[in-house]
């Protein structure tokens, strides 16, 4: 069977609430109302999120598909950049490429990306140690550590080339069985299963 990984869609951008308590915008929550009419999400038989307000609201709109409750996982969320707070985007872009330029050193406070990855690739593998590997499940999160757990199931270092595309609200798929990626990031309300 198959595990997906799921990255929030749009948010809601407010620099004075914090990051992790930003909801989906209204087109963020189209598209993960588009994408819970899917197929594949009737199928899912297990959806685990982090803990973050725009995580859990993509979650919960694919709950409704498949008929399975959320649970939640405290490590699994985002990279800390708390140390920073709010960037503006064009500010957020470059921290971030640094962030994936180099993953043994902290941005500015920031949370390393090798301590990030760390903590996601446990925290999903925890998770799957006692999954029944015939029953499809979804990871729903967010880019950055989806990106990490993502160089990890490729054997790949860390790198943003291997990002998602702006905007969020992309999967990729991976097999259970095997952990081997079967497709790459594509928009969630796209792909067919």
């Amino acid at each position: 069977m198959f595990g997906i990984y799921i990255t929030h869609p749009q948010v809601r951008i407010d620099p004075n609430v914090p990051v992790p308590k930003w909801g989906l915008s209204d087109i963020g929550a189209a598209r993960a109302r588009k994408a819970a009419e899917s197929s594949w999400a009737r199928q899912l038989r297990r959806i685990v999120s982090s803990d973050e307000t725009k995580a859990i609201e993509t979650a919960e709109i694919l709950a409704k598909a498949s008929g399975v409750p959320v649970e939640v996982v405290h490590a699994m969320h985002e990279n800390d950049r708390s140390a920073t707070g709010f960037l503006p985007p064009p500010q957020f872009e470059e921290a971030a490429n640094w962030f994936f330029a180099h993953p043994e050193q902290s941005f500015k406070g920031w949370e390393r990306a090798v301590d990030a990855q760390a903590r996601i690739v446990e925290a999903v593998t925890t998770v799957l140690a006692t999954h029944d590997a015939t029953a499809p499940i979804a990871f729903v999160g967010h880019g950055g550590v989806g990106t990490l757990l993502k160089c990890h199931l490729a054997g790949r270092p860390i790198g943003r080339d291997r990002d998602q595309p702006g905007g969020g609200g992309n999967l990729y798929v991976f097999g259970l069985a095997d952990r081997r990626l079967t497709c790459d990031w594509t928009p969630i309300e796209d792909w067919q299963g």
